[in-house]
């Protein structure tokens, strides 16, 4: 079955940097689009960056544009989200997300950017 888990998060000071990972299984990663998207409490959840199934195509939200960086690698079915420059409104629960006949969420992790 599809699996999505996410890893990387942490608690890091403003301005710092955490590189999250999705390792999948379950499904031909290299045929499917991937998504990072993250949540705070009482709030819808919402798109961070998206990416192709080759890659070649990704898609960033206004708020992130120049500091996150997404990337895949097909050979180890793992998605990755670079994250720089963190600021204390980058606090939330990062999914990763694909379609694959329906959606699949990762489990989350948490990201915590306070000094």
């Amino acid at each position: 079955q599809v699996r999505l888990v996410e890893s990387g998060g942490g608690l890091v000071q403003p301005g710092g940097s955490l590189r999250l990972s999705c390792q999948a299984s379950g499904f031909t990663f290299s045929s499917y689009a991937m998504s990072w998207y993250r949540q705070t409490p009482g709030k819808e959840r919402e798109l961070v960056a998206a990416i192709a199934s080759t890659g070649g195509t990704t898609n960033y939200a206004d708020s992130v544009k120049g500091r996150f960086t997404i990337s895949r690698d097909n050979a180890k079915n793992t998605v990755y989200l670079q994250m720089n420059s963190l600021k204390s409104e980058d606090t939330a629960v990062y999914y990763c997300k694909t379609l694959v006949a329906r959606l699949y969420w990762g489990q989350g992790t948490q990201v915590t950017v306070s000094s």
